[in-house]
């Protein structure tokens, strides 16, 4: 017997989309939430498991890069693609209250108000890709395109490899 998974609004406003996802649950560790320790949960590829990240720029305010698990963002480059002379990631305090979301649980989808949103150009190269699905302890499985779609998301460089 299947376990019932419940829907969260991500699930939800990809319904309304008619966009095709996959919901999968993994076990969650409070002291690694990290996407490589999602990643290993998963037995997925790395590179497959995007992370979000919130950012605020100097000129443009808040925006949102979702970057595979294993990098880090390079700053610069974010700026340069977002309009502005130079980012920060947001105080960890900032997210819940702006995103609606908390660490480990933030998805690009559905935040409390629509962020301009940047993905690593690496998103197309599979045939789908995982983001948080809004909570600790579930993916969302959706093809880079469909997400990209959904997010009005810019598809650019934002780390050096």
């Amino acid at each position: 017997m299947k376990e019932k998974i419940a829907k969260t609004n991500v699930a939800r406003l990809l319904d309304k989309a008619r966009i095709a996802y996959e919901l999968i649950p993994y076990e969650v560790d409070e002291n690694d939430l990290s996407a490589i320790h999602v990643a290993a949960s998963l037995g997925e590829n790395i590179e497959q498991v995007f992370k979000t990240l919130v950012l605020h720029g100097d000129k443009s305010g808040y925006f949102v890069c979702v970057i595979p698990g294993e990098h880090e963002v390079d700053l610069k480059m974010a700026a340069k693609v977002s309009g502005n002379k130079k980012c920060d990631l947001i105080p960890m305090k900032e997210l819940l209250p702006l995103t609606g979301y908390i660490r480990g649980g933030c998805s690009p989808i559905g935040m409390k108000k629509h962020f301009p949103t940047y993905i690593h150009e690496t998103c197309t190269a599979f045939p789908y890709i995982y983001i948080s699905a809004g909570i600790r302890g579930l993916q969302i499985k959706i093809a880079a395109d469909d997400l990209i779609k959904e997010t009005k998301a810019e598809i650019c460089s934002l780390f050096t490899e």
